[in-house]
């Protein structure tokens, strides 16, 4: 038994360990014992990719790419496969995934498992969008093979499905043609979430990518905006910067003075740098890899993330609501990230992502935050909201039932030999 933490590091239970690496004999190898668990990078922040008492299939050594054609930008894989690992060798081939979370630091049956997004779902949808078909593997032996034109109920069930419905031993995904690595951008303050709003809906016609950081503890929701589009650029690439947080704090680095200070300063440093520029993707894309452990700072009690969506007609108000509770309660967040999604129909029955708004913040394990996660959870559900599966330790179940509406629907899909902490605290089992 080794213990094992997610990247919220809130706890480090006790977890049989069980490392995948054949693929031939991957049926014998999860049989027993169970419940097992699919377990990648753990960079979820909460419960769904822990096992206590169980046991988790390491997928990290299932990482060959098995096929790629590169007339039409079809790849075929291994569930371990980081999506970093193939961002580096398709860009070169002007080839790139269509859709990325905020690390790279993730394994294609991770991303799958959770259906995450980017800050292109208004142009590109989730990563579901871009599976034309995988190969699930249950614990009593059977394969399904799958996809949104085949066995279309199992694929909707899988992506998005928290791992609960087998173990994704194969994935075929679409890639995009761009042409290179180099995005060009524009960088643009806002003083409120109206001018947010106004920045966002003009923007999804032209540009590709659109994200907001946004300073939680403003009154009005001041922050930063920014897009990009991808361009053609011959210029040199970036060295890798790469630091480290070299220990872990004994209390938080990240507290109401810390706060104050860091939001001004990067308020009026983004400010100062406003307009037109040009990014390097894993600089615009990815920016907290660059400082490898950073959940480190928030100190050996670890933190939360809070990401939830909520729909547009009810956003502008819910936000600033949930921006109000903060801002009494003190307790706020650096990576305050805000922006929309487009009007798109989600691939999985527990997909994330919807038509919307969504707000994602961290916030430091201390005593009085589960006090304002019942505020913001309060604004969520009567705005008709949901939270994030893969960010979520602590949603209550009712909030999970009313935010996910197909879950009956999922529920018959689930294999019975898998379970996960997640998975036990929001379905019972």
């Amino acid at each position: 038994m080794v213990t094992v933490s997610s990247w919220g590091r809130l706890s480090a239970p006790q977890h049989a360990l069980r490392v995948l690496s054949d693929r031939i004999d991957l049926a014998a190898q999860i049989a027993a014992p169970l419940p097992g668990l699919a377990y990648g990078m753990g960079r979820s922040y909460g419960d769904v990719c822990l096992n206590p008492g169980g046991t988790l299939w390491q997928t990290r050594g299932l990482d060959r790419l098995l096929a790629f054609d590169p007339e039409s930008g079809r790849l075929v894989c291994e569930p371990g496969v980081l999506l970093r690992d193939i961002q580096r060798l398709m860009m070169p081939r002007g080839w790139a995934l269509p859709v990325t979370p905020g690390t790279q630091v993730v394994t294609v049956g991770g991303a799958i498992a959770n259906d995450v997004h980017g800050k292109n779902h208004h142009v590109r949808g989730s990563f579901g969008d871009h599976v034309p078909s995988l190969t699930l593997l249950r614990t009593d032996g059977r394969r399904i093979v799958c996809g949104p034109r085949q066995e279309a109920d199992w694929f909707a069930a899988t992506v998005g499905g928290a791992g609960l419905t087998g173990l994704v031993v194969q994935a075929e995904l679409q890639l995009q043609r761009v042409p290179g690595p180099w995005l060009s951008t524009e960088t643009i303050p806002y003083g409120d979430l109206g001018e947010f709003f106004g920045l966002a809906d003009a923007s999804e016609a032209q540009w590709e990518y659109t994200v907001s950081w946004i300073d939680c503890l403003s009154r009005k929701g001041r922050g930063i905006f920014m897009r990009a589009n991808p361009v053609r650029s011959d210029a040199t690439e970036p060295a890798p910067r790469q630091r480290t947080m070299p220990f872990t704090p004994p209390v938080s680095a990240v507290n109401k003075l810390s706060l104050s200070l860091f939001n001004e300063a990067y308020f009026r440093a983004h400010q100062w740098r406003a307009g037109a520029s040009r990014a390097h993707y894993q600089g615009f894309f990815y920016p907290l890899d660059n400082l490898l452990e950073w959940n480190r700072m928030y100190g050996p009690r670890g933190f939360y993330q809070y990401q939830c969506v909520v729909p547009r007609d009810s956003g502008a108000d819910a936000v600033q609501a949930m921006l109000d509770a903060i801002r009494r309660d003190g307790n706020g967040s650096f990576l305050a990230v805000l922006k929309t999604f487009g009007n798109r129909e989600a691939p999985g029955m527990l997909s994330f992502a919807r038509p919307g708004v969504t707000l994602a913040l961290d916030f430091p394990n201390r005593p009085g935050t589960e006090r304002l996660f019942e505020r913001l959870d309060a604004v969520v559900a009567a705005a008709g909201g949901r939270i994030y599966l893969a960010k979520d330790a602590r949603m209550p179940r009712a909030l999970f039932e009313a935010g996910y509406p197909r879950l009956a629907e999922f529920l018959p899909y689930r294999d019975p030999g898998i379970s996960s902490a997640l998975s036990r605290r929001l379905m019972g089992s």
